[in-house]
């Protein structure tokens, strides 16, 4: 639904990995599909990611592409031992359909969706333009229906066997960042300003993390090189309108300059320092910090949280 321009790349590297598995047929989705009717455009690099695998990759006069390669004979080999347990587990119950009669087939597909998404959320897993290195200023202007960024669900009264709920890993993140999109056609679009001071390194590796941090939810991100002085960051914070301020610096620099930031605007902004500074997080608090943003978060929490504390209605 975002940055679709990049579902390009997926579904070429999808569909290679497929025929080097030795698939008997192939369509590839157009880029678009997911959230309109796809246009002639879509349609034709479709067609044409198809063509350019088979007749500038010649995957098609190879029998067997992968055929000697440890890696992924080896690979092979252990998703096929593991397939085989779960085949025998199966059998066990009775077959497949007492199996999923009793909901043993729809639980293990939801531990293994529950993990992946966890991944995501977490950004173990990235997906590209999603939740992480999102587009900056690609914005939805027009209401799209809940079905694009919802789990399809079939399931209806009285069915004996409980189905599965059908969803893209994106959806979340698709579902929060249009929340925004939303609220900004009738509001000003929320905005997380960058307070960068002190060590040049650190303020810089923050600040892009930052930056990548709150884009995913759709807000603007305004950026700054850096503040020779705290007061200097206060007065262009005020300036910006920014509903929250995000500070980036070193841990060491965190105790010195938090309570000074904390003094002025406290009352003017949700403050968040970027980074994890155990060192000192009970004399953070003790300032009244509450929002620590780094790379354990779980981005689709915070960003959630972020949200109901600056979006209105």
């Amino acid at each position: 639904m975002y940055d679709p321009y990049v579902n390009m790349l997926r579904t070429t590297t999808e569909a290679m990995s497929a025929i080097i598995a030795g698939i008997d047929s192939l369509t590839v989705n157009p880029f678009d599909n997911v959230y309109e009717k796809p246009s002639d455009f879509s349609e034709r690099i479709a067609r044409n990611q198809q063509l350019l695998l088979k007749e500038e990759s010649y995957l098609e006069k190879v029998a067997d592409p992968s055929s000697g390669s440890y890696y992924l004979e080896n690979l092979t080999d252990s998703i096929a031992a593991e397939a085989w347990k779960l085949f025998l587990e199966t059998d066990a119950r009775g077959g497949f359909l007492e199996a999923a009669a009793a909901g043993f087939i729809q639980g293990k597909i939801g531990e293994t969706a529950q993990k992946r998404n966890l991944d995501l959320a977490n950004r173990r897993d990235i997906l590209l333009g999603v939740n992480q290195y999102p587009n900056f200023t690609e914005y939805k202007t027009e209401k799209i229906g809940p079905a694009v960024y919802k789990a399809q669900d079939a399931q209806i009264d009285g069915a004996e066997v409980i189905t599965l709920k059908a969803f893209r890993g994106a959806q979340a993140f698709e579902e929060i960042r249009y929340r925004t999109d939303v609220y900004s056609m009738d509001h000003k679009r929320p905005a997380a300003f960058m307070f960068s001071y002190g060590n040049l390194t650190m303020r810089m590796a923050r600040s892009q993390f930052s930056r990548n941090f709150f884009a995913c939810a759709g807000f603007e991100v305004i950026d700054n090189l850096g503040f020779k002085t705290i007061e200097d960051g206060v007065n262009a914070f005020k300036k910006s309108k920014a509903e929250i301020a995000v500070i980036c610096s070193s841990d060491d620099e965190y105790p010195v300059i938090i309570p000074e930031i904390v003094k002025q605007l406290k009352d003017k902004a949700v403050i968040v320092v970027a980074g994890y500074p155990k060192d000192y997080l009970e004399q953070l608090r003790a300032e009244g910090i509450e929002h620590f943003i780094h790379v354990r978060s779980n981005v689709l929490e915070e960003l959630g949280k972020f949200q109901e504390l600056v979006i209105r209605g």
